[in-house]
């Protein structure tokens, strides 16, 4: 599997964002099966689920006050980076 992600450390808390389509974060279900699938590989740290709507807008699923700050963070100044997960 193949996942755009960043893990940013943000006064002092590390967590991992994780670009996912729209189909993941519209269950509840969904993004928590994701979530646990990929957890091994960004081990003690929350983990952070953004899709965009058809306008581009991000949006952001996860701890409320990672999800807070990244809401002040334009998307194009994340390192983001190309994750392969076996």
């Amino acid at each position: 599997m193949v996942i755009h992600g960043a893990v940013i450390i943000e006064q002092g808390v590390t967590f991992a964002i994780i670009s996912v389509k729209q189909t993941v974060t519209q269950y509840t279900v969904r993004m928590t099966r994701f979530r646990q699938a990929i957890a091994p590989y960004f081990p003690n740290m929350p983990i952070i689920l953004m899709s965009q709507d058809k306008n581009g807008t991000p949006h952001f699923y996860g701890r409320k006050d990672v999800v807070d700050f990244l809401k002040t963070v334009p998307l194009d100044r994340i390192p983001w980076k190309v994750y392969h997960i076996y």
